[in-house]
């Protein structure tokens, strides 16, 4: 029996993950359950499933939260902020953590997880993005286990030798990460300008909260994945590739030195992954149907467009740049995209916001958590400087 903690339960991977779970009551048992604002989202997640914890982040909301777990499940305990975050995501009863909160609020209780030797299934790539040694080595130096649960991460651990150690030693030549291409693979350039925010969260194959779907609709979210794969599998920048797939079947491939080439296939539903994560190296049924590759007919593959979109290109180019150019490129996104939801700037204008912070932040060498999180804080301050000024 896995006892889980989830951060982020109520955002669509936390859904998900509960739906695999309650699906298999004899092998998963949820310890704590946390949110950040959604309070009745959260409370009736805690009446199915009874955890020990439940988080809140947003103080202002504990009190609504208490009142309702009063009804709800009386015998859950009401933690609050990065503190509570950290509390069950370290805690000793925890078997697994589902790192699932969006952006930078998931790095401390992510590596408090890492520390104490949890399983963690990663959904929050920003974790990575920021801080993606520091994680690395607090994993290894615990012995936890670190499984991606995004769909092209999944792919490619699936696709991988069951002892993989690094690309060469286990013959791997070359990662191909595919994306859907979002909601604007093919919309005229010259009206994306004019992308409505309503536009932008509506993906094509997908249903994912409004901070991913956005990034989705720009391709940062492949250019967050890139680096990501980077980390996780030990890979240069060279060695991945960016391909376009709008039917989102294949998942991710991974080419070896011998010429073969392994997919994972599978509808585009984020269970499977999830579930798979969730057993390992078992399997478990995950709820999502099997997938009928003669009803699919075709699989289209073509190569990004980076003048439709750039911040895929200024990701790979922080990618390459290495040092604290994936925290720059990830917190001035993060500012951008915001100011985008609440209409301050043009869908187009996220990547020129971004890319002026990158050359606006003065690069580190971030090898500490202070580091880290200073050169965040620094970035968010620039970057809404540099909205009020140019845009």
């Amino acid at each position: 029996m896995q006892k889980l903690t989830v951060l982020g339960a109520t955002g669509s991977i936390g859904i998900n993950v509960l739906d695999v779970v309650s699906q298999h009551p004899k092998k998963f048992k949820i310890f704590a359950l946390t949110c950040n604002t959604r309070v009745v989202e959260l409370s009736a997640q805690c009446e199915q499933f009874k955890p020990y914890f439940a988080v809140v982040t947003d103080i202002s909301k504990v009190k609504e939260l208490k009142k309702l777990l009063k009804v709800a499940s009386p015998n859950t305990i009401v933690l609050v902020g990065t503190d509570g975050l950290c509390k069950v995501a370290s805690d000793k009863s925890v078997d697994t953590v589902v790192a699932a909160i969006v952006g930078s609020a998931g790095l401390l209780p992510t590596l408090e997880a890492a520390e104490s030797g949890k399983k963690i299934l990663l959904a929050n790539k920003e974790s990575l993005v920021m801080a993606g040694s520091l994680l690395m080595e607090a994993v290894n130096l615990s012995g936890g286990i670190l499984m991606p649960i995004d769909s092209e991460h999944n792919a490619i651990y699936q696709c991988l030798p069951d002892q993989y150690v690094s690309p060469k030693e286990s013959g791997v030549s070359k990662v191909l990460l595919t994306a859907s291409g979002g909601p604007f693979r093919s919309r005229d350039k010259k009206s994306m300008r004019e992308v409505t925010v309503d536009e932008a969260c509506a993906h094509p194959n997908w249903k994912m909260g409004r901070k991913i779907s956005v990034d989705s609709a720009t391709m940062m979210n492949k250019g967050l994945e890139f680096i990501e794969a980077c980390l996780l599998f030990g890979l240069s920048p060279d060695q991945i590739e960016v391909v376009i797939h709008p039917q989102s079947i294949v998942h991710s491939m991974v080419e070896y030195l011998d010429g073969s080439t392994l997919a994972q296939l599978s509808n585009p539903d984020m269970r499977t992954p999830i579930a798979h994560a969730l057993a390992w190296p078992k399997r478990v049924r995950s709820g999502v149907s099997s997938l009928d590759i003669v009803s699919t007919k075709r699989l289209d593959f073509e190569p990004p467009d980076f003048e439709r979109f750039p911040c895929l290109s200024l990701a790979i180019s922080a990618a390459r740049a290495g040092g604290s150019a994936p925290i720059v490129l990830n917190a001035s996104n993060e500012v951008a995209v915001n100011a985008f939801l609440n209409n301050e700037i043009l869908f187009t204008q996220i990547s020129e916001v971004v890319e002026l912070a990158l050359k606006e932040v003065v690069s580190i060498e971030p090898n500490t958590l202070k580091l880290v999180q200073s050169c965040d804080r620094k970035t968010r301050d620039i970057t809404l400087k540099l909205i009020k000024k140019h845009f």
